[in-house]
């Protein structure tokens, strides 16, 4: 979970319960994400995982100016400034560069499939590769690319999705069940489910799907040890947000959040990622230095209800309760 939520202190707590957790690489320096690794390393052990963002291609400029001109408005009304709409790679080559001279766990990337040199390289020292997969498709990708396991995610999965190409495909969304199904039928690699599961059923149903292990992150996002902000926390069980729905609209990339204002003024924002993200960045810092839950992204999964304020420790057990491994 990018953009706060995810702490070295939630990580630890995971681990230290028994499951596996990882930092969250995106939007962070190289020196920031070896921060948290050396900060994990102490309490982790060998529990924790790092995720990475594959680099995306530049986006029309003329589209991106003008739809950030239509978010003049609401940057007003929050005495702030839009971003730069500037594109980046997240510093994904100098990010991989350490991960391969201080090696972690395992290293898991989104929103694409590394080139098959980087997935070995790691494997060479020591290192499994992830790669999260939305379709079958995407799954025989990563598998020709040499990945060691996928992280297969259902539509039903909050924030953003993985898909390997930021465009809008007639059937591109499939739910986590059937997804599980589809991609066990054209590729043998052990499948991570992610994607809704709030609870030991959810837990219990992508197992009997043929996944190996479950993941989850809105089930965390109230945890004391979670880096999600107080409004966004509050938003959660405010019973104003009754779904979730996708949007671009904050970020240029499908991602799945609670239903709030900004999503439905801005319903048409176009697929330019990091662009769009970079600008929006001070509006949503600033709407959430406002308490503004309606201009903030409230990034959450189908099953957002089921998210407790209760220690991650607590989360995984109530999680695995009872799971038939």
């Amino acid at each position: 979970m990018g953009g706060g939520p995810t702490t070295a202190d939630l990580v630890v707590a995971v681990a230290q319960a028994g499951g596996l957790g990882f930092l969250a690489a995106g939007y962070k320096s190289v020196e920031a994400m070896s921060a948290e690794i050396a900060n994990v390393r102490e309490g982790a052990g060998a529990g924790f995982g790092v995720n990475v963002f594959v680099p995306q291609p530049r986006a029309d400029p003329v589209v991106v100016e003008q739809y950030v001109e239509t978010l003049a408005a609401d940057a007003a009304r929050l005495d702030t400034r839009l971003g730069e709409a500037s594109w980046d790679d997240d510093s994904f080559d100098a990010k991989v560069e350490y991960l391969l001279a201080d090696p972690v766990p395992i290293v898991s990337f989104t929103f694409g499939c590394p080139d098959r040199d980087v997935v070995e390289a790691l494997q060479h020292v020591g290192t499994p590769v992830a790669i999260t997969v939305t379709s079958p498709s995407e799954a025989v990708i990563a598998a020709a690319a040499g990945a060691d396991c996928l992280c297969v995610q259902g539509t039903e999965a909050g924030a953003h999705q993985g898909t390997f190409v930021n465009a809008d495909a007639p059937g591109q969304d499939f739910g986590l069940l059937a997804l599980l199904s589809e991609v066990s039928r054209v590729c043998d690699l052990p499948m991570i489910a992610a994607g809704g599961i709030g609870g030991p059923r959810g837990m219990d149903a992508v197992l009997a799907a043929g996944a190996v292990v479950a993941q989850a992150g809105t089930a965390f996002l109230r945890c004391p040890e979670s880096g999600t902000n107080p409004t966004y926390r509050a938003a959660l069980t405010d019973p104003r947000y009754t779904v979730t729905a996708m949007t671009r609209a904050f970020s240029g990339r499908r991602a799945r959040g609670l239903l709030n204002q900004f999503m439905v003024d801005h319903a048409d924002a176009p697929a330019a990622y990091p662009e769009i993200n970079n600008a929006t960045r001070p509006l949503r810092a600033a709407a959430a230095a406002e308490g503004d839950a309606d201009r903030m992204s409230l990034w959450a999964g189908q099953a957002f209800r089921s998210a407790v304020d209760r220690p991650a420790g607590e989360v995984v057990e109530l999680l695995t309760r009872g799971v038939h491994s």
